[in-house]
């Protein structure tokens, strides 16, 4: 089964519409979902609450807060939750290769290789 991912609410626009190209191409889909779209997910959830719905979906979190969200992993963590990852976007990524990246991810990745763990991504 390939890996799932949630879109944090600050790559709701560009990358979803890729993505959602992508997946209409019907060439190894991405399951993804962002923050915002599930009822249980409201726009503006607090990073925490996000890690644990992560958590409990099985999703690796990609996001762009590249300031806060390691520090909220390690309070995660040291709360004896767990995460399937959480990659981090560089600055000045392009949307084509996130979007490589996560099909690359999906489909050939290991689950275990980011469980607990930040990867910066592309």
């Amino acid at each position: 089964m390939p890996i799932r991912f949630l879109l944090d609410e600050n790559l709701r626009g560009p990358m979803w519409d890729a993505v959602q190209r992508h997946n209409a191409a019907g060439l190894d889909p991405i399951d993804v979902v962002r923050v915002g779209d599930p009822a249980d997910l409201p726009c503006g959830t607090s990073d925490p609450v996000v890690l644990l719905w992560a958590e409990r979906e099985g999703r690796i979190l990609e996001s762009n807060d590249r300031k806060n969200m390691a520090a909220h992993l390690r309070a995660h963590l040291q709360t004896e939750h767990h995460c399937p990852g959480i990659f981090l976007v560089r600055r000045n990524s392009s949307v084509a290769a996130l979007v490589f990246h996560l099909v690359q991810a999906a489909y050939a990745g290991d689950p275990g290789d980011f469980l607990d763990r930040v990867g910066y991504i592309p």
